[in-house]
């Protein structure tokens, strides 16, 4: 069941455990863990915490656990967790890291050089023309071609790269449990991904990809890839999501350029002029992403918080959750920012959206903002 070095099986239930529990996302699971040290007394702590919200809470039964795992050694899937060896480094790196994958497949392909490339579902003949190119260059270069198995783009860019014969690898990130193949069409697909590359979820099995599954997908494949390449988007599309996520972890956002007169082509053209880099061959996307050292010549982000504001503010006692959630509305914001208003230390205002967040309150967002829920 378990891939991470000195991990007992207890504790790796308990994780899982954990993970699966009301309220607890990727960065309260890590705030929980760093804060109790195992997930065991985590859970232990989940009630009281979750209470002083003045909500009852209920940690994941313990059967929907053991139902689980049977689910994934039924696949021939395995978890990867966290501080797992063989867990993807670039993605480790980000905030909102999954703790826990289920995979099928060769993880080490993910300590190779890795792109994303994305792009619209209905694309046009000739964009999935153009995708299966780029793939397959990429991949005789060496690099391993990341997508999501969508239809379009994303099941071209998983093809080319397949079709580059030994050097060929690539991964699927898919929106669903590892169990579950989606759209239909792509379950050959999918277990070919599987067999010869590495195939990742983060749902666990049976669920079914629903829309709020796609964004937390997309934040895999940027964060899984040094540099992220849109080969066709239109306004407001998935794909723009995972390249503005690229952005915001300092990865590399990349654009074909396309049309002004085909709106599939609109999502690209307005990345380049906020700051994507153009490219017209995988050369282009090979010359840029050798020897990237986190610094993107791409600048489709949004400005960050700083830190420094904090640093002459004197720290109060500790603020009960209900003090931040009377500075919080429904528009996101810094937690730096809450910091800074509310004069407490950091620790004691994460611990408060902690509680908040247990009591299913608070939502969180990227770049490191909160918002009531």
């Amino acid at each position: 069941m378990t891939s991470g070095a000195g991990l007992t099986q207890e504790e790796a239930f308990a994780r899982i455990r954990l993970l699966r529990s009301p309220n607890v996302g990727p960065v309260t699971y890590r705030q929980l863990i760093a804060r109790f040290a195992t997930a065991s007394a985590a859970l232990e702590a989940l009630p009281e915490l979750a209470g002083r919200s003045g909500k009852a809470y209920r940690i994941a039964p313990e059967r929907r656990v053991h139902d689980e795992i049977a689910a994934v050694r039924k696949t021939g899937a395995r978890y990867l967790f966290h501080d797992s060896q063989d867990y993807p480094g670039l993605l480790g790196e980000t905030e909102s890291a999954p703790p826990i994958l289920t995979v099928r497949g060769d993880p080490a392909i993910a300590s190779r050089p890795c792109v994303a490339i994305v792009g619209a579902r209905n694309a046009s003949a000739g964009a999935v023309k153009l995708a299966r190119d780029f793939a397959h260059g990429l991949a005789e270069a060496g690099h391993v071609v990341v997508s999501g198995l969508a239809r379009g783009i994303d099941g071209a860019a998983h093809e080319g790269a397949l079709g580059a014969g030994e050097s060929g690898s690539t991964i699927g990130v898919i929106a669903s449990g590892i169990d579950i193949a989606y759209p239909p069409e792509h379950a050959r697909l999918q277990d070919r991904i599987a067999e010869e590359g590495l195939l990742i979820a983060e749902q666990p099995p049976g669920v079914e990809p629903l829309a709020r599954h796609f964004p937390a997908r997309n934040r895999i494949i940027a964060g899984l890839a040094s540099g992220t390449l849109v080969v066709e988007a239109a306004p407001r599309s998935g794909s723009l999501i995972t390249a503005r996520l690229a952005g915001e972890m300092g990865r590399e956002v990349m654009a074909v350029p396309g049309s002004p007169l085909d709106a599939r082509a609109h999502g690209c053209n307005q990345l380049i002029r906020d700051g994507a880099v153009l490219v017209q061959s995988p050369d282009d996307v090979i010359e840029l992403l050798s020897g990237f050292d986190g610094t993107p010549r791409s600048v489709v982000r949004e400005a960050g918080p700083t830190l420094d504001q904090t640093a002459a503010q004197p720290v109060s006692e500790e603020p009960a959750a209900t003090g931040i959630a009377d500075l919080l509305t429904t528009a996101p914001i810094a937690v730096d920012e809450l910091i800074r208003q509310s004069g407490a230390s950091a620790s004691a205002v994460q611990l408060a959206l902690l509680e908040l967040e247990i009591a299913g309150r608070l939502v969180r967002h990227a770049a490191g903002r909160v918002s009531l829920g």
